[in-house]
């Protein structure tokens, strides 16, 4: 079933697709339902039960996923769901803080849980991964960047958490960005063939090259590479690639890639990088432990047939 307007709008100025949302939890939702039905909800729970579900952080962290949560949630209930939010995206949370309180028909409530966990604690163990790196790195004038090193049919989503999380994306698709890396070189026969091809191809899109010595640091900037990834470069190496873009007054910006840490963040931003690219983030993120509790709810106080789904920002700072 289609969302409502008030998530459309809310999924849409958070730079995520709605169509494309519901699609996804659409098909994770019938991948848990498998063609059948919830069992063990269905034996237990009354079809006229309800119930209210607090989403519960067990952790400290950061909040991602909201949304596509109580996109879960509509859909599994078709519709028959109050929503209320109680924090926001990009908000850090404390262990015990209620972040979605749902009313809902239990076994829908239910049925439902597994998948939004799924998503939510994942998306927000992105967003608080994300936060410790520009954490790491604050005041350097550096900023945390993303790679497409995503779970197949989430980078939608994996990169909003980065967003969530303070950090920037790269480029979305192999279409929106070039990037010619070592094997394009060798293919090419250089640094500079494989620049001159891809602007010649495609003069409207940046190009970023990836270098793995300063000489080639040297011959990307001849050619008028837009950003140029350090690949694996020692702190001498970057530190002597960021003093020639200075020396030729160049506007070329300088990424960070490979062998980083969050112990050696600092020292590499302190470098004068642009960014530090983060492949870690979206491929090796521990899930956030956010869990479920059902509580009673007042019927008096809910009329699920005429749901007025509302998205409420506590009065929690967001930092």
């Amino acid at each position: 079933m289609s969302l409502p307007a008030v998530l459309d709008q809310r999924l849409a100025a958070a730079g995520l697709d709605a169509a494309a949302v519901e699609a996804l939890v659409a098909a994770a939702l019938a991948e848990d339902l498998a063609g059948g039905v919830d069992v063990t909800s269905e034996a237990v729970i009354a079809a006229d039960d309800v119930a209210v579900a607090d989403f519960g952080s067990r952790a400290r962290g950061v909040v991602a996923g909201l949304p596509i949560a109580w996109a879960v949630l509509w859909i599994a209930t078709g519709g028959s769901v109050d929503v209320d939010e109680r924090v926001l995206d990009g908000m850090r949370v404390e262990p015990g803080t209620i972040v979605l309180s749902a009313t809902g028909p239990t076994r829908s409530l239910l049925t439902a849980e597994r998948t939004a966990l799924n998503l939510l604690g994942h998306l927000s163990g992105i967003a608080t991964l994300t936060r410790a790196w520009v954490d790491a790195i604050a005041g350097s004038g550096a900023a945390i960047r993303d790679t497409r090193k995503t779970t197949p049919g989430l980078r939608m989503l994996e990169k909003y958490a980065v967003r969530c999380g303070g950090g920037v994306n790269h480029r979305m698709s192999l279409s929106d960005a070039a990037l010619i890396k070592d094997n394009h070189v060798v293919a090419a026969g250089g640094v500079a063939a494989a620049f001159r091809s891809v602007r010649a191809a495609f003069p409207q899109l940046p190009v970023e090259v990836e270098c793995d010595t300063v000489e080639q640091v040297d011959e990307a900037l001849g050619v008028g590479a837009d950003l140029i990834l350090l690949d694996n470069m020692s702190l001498e190496s970057i530190r002597a690639a960021v003093a020639l873009v200075d020396a030729r007054g160049s506007s070329c910006r300088l990424e960070a890639s490979g062998g980083l840490t969050l112990a050696n963040a600092a020292a590499v931003a302190a470098t004068g990088v642009d960014y530090l690219s983060v492949g870690a983030l979206t491929h090796s993120a521990p899930v956030f432990d956010i869990g479920v509790d059902l509580r009673a709810v007042d019927l008096g106080a809910v009329d699920l047939g005429a749901v007025d789904l509302r998205a409420r920002s506590s009065d929690a700072a967001d930092d």
